[in-house]
């Protein structure tokens, strides 16, 4: 039983930040505590100013409400770090103005954690090597993300106007549903009412998105949803790079690593798996071989300039000890 009176409020209040309901037993069993003790730990945190709602009744609980301020944010090690990252990722995230401001973010987290944690995410930030921005044309108006967002969540139809791949200039009247990532770049999943179709378009090819007003019944997405919809629709687009790999494993346990790779099994011997991958240039082929690191070995047997700017790569993300 914890018998620090503070930390087990920290802890409660971490458990509550999700702003879900939770029954005051589960509470009780997560402290390792009597209900009574987590009672008096709940009012303990309404002194303090929390906003934390009660249910009665033999399934009773808590739930800390949105109040008018944030409370100060209670996390552990890992949530952390994984703050962190996630910031340092959207400082590349293809979206206008987006690279400052989480780069503001970033640094204001940073100086809040212990030292063991800062040198962890120092660590990651030197050794982690992002793939070069896209250009100014490629960005993401962020406005224009969040009113497709709002629309996804409220159902309904927008109007854009928007500039296929071969240049040409369109208006479209969308029921959006979904906004999907994939390859560094931003898509929104829609029914296109004119075309009487599913269509996925990139973010950065269109501009000025305006809410109509008009609601729409949700439809099923196809393909399994979103992200299998968008991956359908990448691996359509033609690849001017093609290599081949060695993935060390069972070919049963690549098919989750290589569901979203554009890929061709060429041989499926067990314990060594080989494929045909493509991309668009060394740098993005160098990055699917990193993903496909996570799951299993990989060798490169061709190109070349691949198998050396995976080298490079992985060089950079070696763990290096300081001194």
């Amino acid at each position: 039983m914890s018998t620090d009176p503070t930390g087990r409020a920290l802890t409660l209040l971490s458990l509550l930040q999700t702003h879900r309901y939770r029954p005051c037993a589960e509470l009780a069993g997560r402290l390792d505590v009597t209900e009574r003790t987590v009672r008096r730990d709940v009012d303990r945190l309404r002194g303090l100013g929390y906003q934390v709602a009660a249910t009665s009744g033999r399934y009773g609980g808590y739930r800390l409400e949105s109040g008018a301020y944030m409370p100060p944010l209670v996390v552990d090690d890992e949530e952390a770090v994984a703050i962190a990252v996630g910031l340092g990722g959207a400082a590349v995230a293809a979206v206008g103005g987006m690279e400052e401001t989480a780069l503001r973010a970033l640094a204001k987290v940073e100086s809040l954690l212990p030292h063991r944690l800062r040198r962890r995410v120092a660590a990651l930030r030197s050794s982690v090597v992002p793939v070069p921005s896209p250009t100014e044309q490629d960005m993401v108006d962020p406005e224009s993300l969040s009113v497709l967002a709002a629309a996804c969540r409220d159902h309904e139809t927008v109007r854009f106007p928007y500039r296929a791949g071969d240049g040409t200039h369109t208006r479209r009247l969308v029921e959006p549903h979904r906004l999907v990532t994939a390859e560094r770049r931003w898509y929104l999943v829609a029914w296109d009412r004119d075309r009487e179709d599913w269509r996925s378009f990139r973010l950065d090819r269109l501009a000025r998105p305006t809410a109509t007003g008009g609601r729409f019944a949700p439809r099923e997405i196809p393909r399994g949803g979103a992200a299998a919809f968008v991956a359908h629709a990448l691996g359509a687009i033609p690849r001017e790079r093609v290599a081949t790999l060695v993935l060390d494993a069972e070919p049963d346990d690549l098919t989750e690593v290589l569901r979203w790779v554009d890929h061709d099994v060429v041989d499926a011997a067990p314990g060594a798996v080989v494929v045909r991958i493509r991309g668009e240039d060394v740098g993005r082929l160098a990055m699917t071989v990193a993903r496909l690191a996570l799951g299993a070995p990989v060798r490169v047997v061709e190109p070349d300039d691949l198998a050396d700017a995976v080298g490079r790569l992985a060089s950079h993300l070696a763990h290096r000890r300081r001194p």
